[in-house]
């Protein structure tokens, strides 16, 4: 199951069309996420979202917003005019979360961090568990 939720903050406001039967309404927007490494550049990724959470995108999401957004990621080929092809990947929304206040960077010192938001975390599984063999 293709399933992806990212941290991130929007660098473009969202866009809003229309498909061609005018019907089902499209927004886009270009959001950036931190890398793995405290050395990586910033990565950025466009997000869309179809019919009413287009619409939902548009009219609550602001350049500077932190967003959580869940979805799945979709890879697109681009034939590109030096005449080769590009792959972009694109995250297709499903929920989308505004995140408030303060954030711990996961490369931030215990000490450099003044407040941030409670969130509960799964216990890690018992280590005789066995992930490599298929129940059936």
């Amino acid at each position: 199951m293709n399933s992806c939720v990212l941290f991130a903050e929007v660098i473009e406001a969202p866009e809003l069309r229309y498909t061609q039967d005018n019907q089902m309404a499209v927004a886009t927007m270009v959001v950036q996420f931190q890398g793995i490494r405290s050395e990586e550049p910033p990565m950025s990724l466009r997000a869309v979202g179809w019919g009413g959470l287009g619409q939902k995108m548009h009219a609550e999401c602001h350049v500077g917003d932190r967003l959580i957004l869940e979805g799945r990621l979709k890879m697109d080929t681009i034939d590109r005019a030096e005449g080769f092809k590009e792959k972009r990947a694109e995250l297709v929304v499903s929920r989308f979360y505004a995140v408030e206040g303060n954030v711990v960077d996961h490369v931030a010192h215990p000490s450099s961090v003044q407040s941030a938001p409670k969130v509960p975390v799964a216990p890690p599984p018992p280590e005789d568990l066995n992930l490599d063999e298929v129940p059936f």
